[in-house]
């Protein structure tokens, strides 16, 4: 513990480790004021009681019980509202935001409190998207205000983007054919159609770049309050998170049958009876497919980045628990952008696909490997330390510099990086990703482990 710590403990055992100018803050900065999204279930919603419910007010009102935190609802009417409503100083925080340039011009933004992928939303006629950059001439709806909103207009100039005032306008539009897309996040649509009902609508692709990472906005001028807030994110551990999203995304649709109908038209109730039966089938397969979807990568079959984070999360917790270290490894092909300008996406894709299937014979006992976003990939390898990470990522390097490829010769550069005490998951990511980046600087087709010298970082060829 730092000089001058302290630490406070919930009822639930949980401790957080607060300086004495933390705990002085606190006790006399008053109740912070809270914005919200009045109508985004199941993440959060503004109840007929004036209450903030769901997944977002439940983990931070664990957070604010183990800081012993007053946060006191700001209400507002539309997303829209609160977010002027921040910008005018009259909440000190956002419950429930992804981190985007517009927001950081009066925000600063704790570490992320919950993760979810965005989906593509179709209606069931639409062909898979597999690329958004091909599609054109088609009209995607999306709330107004919202990251996905803000980096699609960037990332995809091709799409014609029409905002709507809530999550489930946007939707309903899709359903109704007056929109052709929607992109949203697992969790939301997953709560949506089974809520609603809306069986026309399919899930048409993925959206890995666009990874919904859920963080508390802070006013800009209040550093402290961001600080205190992330020791508080820092003690929720991914079961408490996986067991407070499933208390609100399990929504229950009633399907009884009028057995005096039954009775009087046979017929009839036969016929519903069959559309119920095709209906429930219908629904247990979207549902496998959700759930599928929501911890793979389509191409390569590896786990996407939501799993990764998770995955991540879980060692980091099992590390500072044993003490027992675990490696990181960061994988980029090589020149991949030339595969593909001179051999196409399909070839290009079979690269991938080969490269995936040698990750999962070297990702050893206990290990994942997953698809970190394009061609860059990552291995988790619990119970090794720097040597030993390494070590195996230098095998994994040798595999694929020696595989027989449809394109010709391919290799790859390598960043490795193991845990150290202090980190959280996005530290030893960083420095992974640092080392793999000075191994393409020193010549690719190589292995390159972070070190720590004078507070600095350095990478070092592995030999």
């Amino acid at each position: 513990m730092t000089p001058g710590a302290a630490t406070t403990a919930a009822a639930d055992g949980a401790s957080v480790a607060l300086t004495e100018t933390e705990r002085l803050w606190l006790a006399t900065s008053g109740p912070v004021t809270m914005c919200v999204d009045p109508d985004w279930e199941p993440f959060e919603r503004i109840d007929e009681a004036g209450r903030h419910v769901g997944i977002a007010a439940d983990l931070l009102r664990l957070v604010a019980t183990r800081l012993g935190i007053d946060i006191v609802l700001y209400p507002t009417a539309s997303w829209d509202e609160s977010l002027a409503a921040s910008k005018a100083g009259h909440c000190r925080i956002l419950s429930f935001l992804n981190r985007t340039p517009e927001r950081e011009r009066w925000l600063v933004f704790t570490a992320p409190i919950f993760r979810d992928q965005n989906i593509v939303i179709t209606r069931e006629e639409h062909p898979y998207i597999g690329d958004l950059h091909g599609v054109s001439d088609e009209t995607v709806a999306l709330p107004r205000g919202t990251m996905v909103e803000e980096r699609l207009r960037r990332l995809y100039p091709n799409l014609q983007i029409t905002t709507t005032g809530s999550e489930p306008e946007a939707v309903e539009m899709v359903s109704e054919h007056r929109a052709d897309i929607t992109i949203r996040s697992l969790i939301v649509a997953a709560y949506a159609i089974r809520k609603e009902g809306l069986f026309n609508l399919k899930i048409a692709g993925q959206v890995p770049e666009l990874t919904n990472e859920l963080r508390v906005g802070v006013l800009a001028g209040e550093p402290m309050l961001r600080d205190i807030l992330d020791k508080g994110i820092a003690t929720v551990t991914p079961q408490e998170r996986e067991a407070i999203s499933n208390r609100h995304v399990a929504v229950q649709i009633q399907r009884g049958i009028d057995y005096r109908l039954v009775w009087q038209v046979g017929a009839a109730a036969a016929v519903l009876l069959l559309l119920a039966l095709y209906w429930n089938r219908k629904l247990a397969r979207m549902n496998r497919e959700l759930v599928r979807l929501s911890t793979t990568d389509p191409l390569t079959g590896l786990f996407n980045r939501m799993k990764v984070d998770g995955f991540l999360e879980e060692e980091l917790a099992r590390a500072r628990r044993t003490g027992q270290s675990f490696g990181v490894i960061m994988l980029d092909l090589d020149h991949f952008k030339a595969v593909n300008d001179q051999h196409g996406h399909q070839l290009g894709d079979a690269v991938l696909v080969d490269v995936a299937a040698l990750l999962r014979t070297g990702q050893g006992p206990g290990g994942l490997a997953g698809r970190w976003g394009g061609e860059e990939f990552i291995l988790v390898c619990p119970g090794a330390d720097l040597p030993e990470t390494a070590r195996r990522a230098e095998v994994l390097r040798a595999a694929i510099a020696a595989h027989g490829f449809a394109v010709g010769p391919c290799t790859g550069s390598f960043g490795v990086a193991a845990w150290r005490p202090e980190d959280r998951v996005e530290d030893i990511v960083r420095r992974a990703d640092a080392a793999l980046y000075d191994a393409k600087r020193a010549g690719r087709n190589r292995v390159c482990r972070a070190t720590d010298e004078t507070n600095g970082m350095r990478a070092q060829a592995a030999g």
